[in-house]
């Protein structure tokens, strides 16, 4: 893993050292190796997106995005805190959006069932599992069901939201395994053509690698999938990982808490295991994907190069890149236009694509 105290500090000092030098021309900052050198810079909270999304955009960066717990009880506190400052308002969604939950067991797994107050007939007969973020570490209980309460909301579907297993306690393959579990439980409840599975960030991740273990298992796949900018290469290959690097307000450097989170799970196994890294699997023969990012995502190429490997497989994938928006975007404020849109059309997806 990159180190996370250098990222800062090297970017301040190339600032510091452009300022003073008074930078040339941007053609003359190319190195011989072929790396380019940009001058410090502002960048404005765009005013092509809503009041609420602007928001989002232009909040501080994370309060934990350089905090690296040194023990499992002080990941264990820091997680807890975040859960419970999540958890107050959802209550809130719930009812705004008119979803119902439910704390369910699925053979031994925790889940949550989501069930919105109006089903139209089309959604009757099928079922969403829910995978949500996190960091692989992030979002116990409760505190992980917001995207689960959007999509259940604003799609009109009954929504699994599975609570997996997770580090420091739970290391891969714990929480692959939990989510295979409920699928394989859901594929009880109504065929597999008529079950979508959703997710961002770790979800996202999950999601993609939910549909390699399937493939593995000779089990059949769900009718489409949703994987919002997916953690689908922990190795930090890709090229916004540099242009986004302190850009997106959420993840905001490669090698900071998100993705040592992220080793906490793969607990030594190789990156490029593609179950811990999708991009890396055989994307023959996957279900039709919806895949969103947006141009402040540092996991923008993770999710570029996911689409094109589906698109080069011969599957059919949708690409959404939301103006403005960092990691995850619309999953943050359910009052923002956008929210509503971004899940409105991974429904659209959904109904065009699952089972009736």
């Amino acid at each position: 893993m990159a180190a996370v105290t250098n990222k800062p500090s090297l970017i301040y000092g190339i600032a510091c050292a452009l300022i003073a030098f008074n930078f040339p021309p941007l053609a003359a900052a190319q190195s011989a190796a072929g790396t380019r050198e940009v001058p410090a810079r502002k960048i404005p909270v765009p005013d092509t997106v809503s009041p609420q999304m602007q928001k989002i955009i232009g909040a501080p960066l994370s309060p934990t995005w350089n905090v690296l717990p040194k023990t499992s009880e002080e990941w264990k506190a820091q997680v807890a805190k975040t859960a419970e400052a999540a958890v107050r308002g959802l209550p809130a969604m719930r009812e705004a959006l008119k979803v119902k939950l439910e704390p369910v067991t699925i053979d031994g797994v925790k889940a949550y069932m989501l069930t919105p107050a109006v089903i139209p007939a089309q959604n009757q007969n099928r079922l969403l599992v829910h995978v949500h973020g996190g960091c692989y570490v992030n979002g116990p209980g409760e505190s992980g069901t917001s995207e689960a309460t959007m999509i259940a909301g604003f799609g009109g579907f009954k929504v699994l939201s599975v609570d997996y297993r997770m580090p420091p306690d739970h290391p891969y393959p714990a929480a692959l395994d939990d989510a295979m579990t409920v699928l394989k439980a859901a594929q009880k409840m109504v065929p597999a053509k008529n079950i979508g599975v959703i997710g961002s960030s770790a979800g996202g991740g999950l999601t993609l690698s939910m549909v390699l273990k399937a493939k593995m298992d000779k089990l059949p796949l769900p009718g489409a999938i949703a994987p919002g900018t997916p953690m689908s290469d922990l190795t930090g290959a890709g090229d916004s990982f540099n242009t986004n690097a302190m850009v997106d307000n959420v993840l905001v450097a490669y090698g900071a808490s998100c993705d040592v989170r992220a080793a906490m799970y793969a607990n030594g196994r190789d990156l490029k295991d593609p179950l811990l890294s999708p991009v890396y699997g055989d994307m023959s023969g996957f279900p039709p994907t919806i895949l969103n990012t947006g141009t402040r995502d540092l996991l923008l190429s993770n999710t570029v190069r996911v689409h094109r490997k589906l698109r080069q497989a011969g599957v059919e994938a949708a690409l959404y890149v939301h103006e403005g928006q960092a990691h995850g975007g619309w999953y943050r404020d359910y009052t923002a236009p956008e929210a509503k849109e971004t899940f409105e059309e991974i429904a659209k997806f959904f109904d065009k694509h699952l089972g009736k």
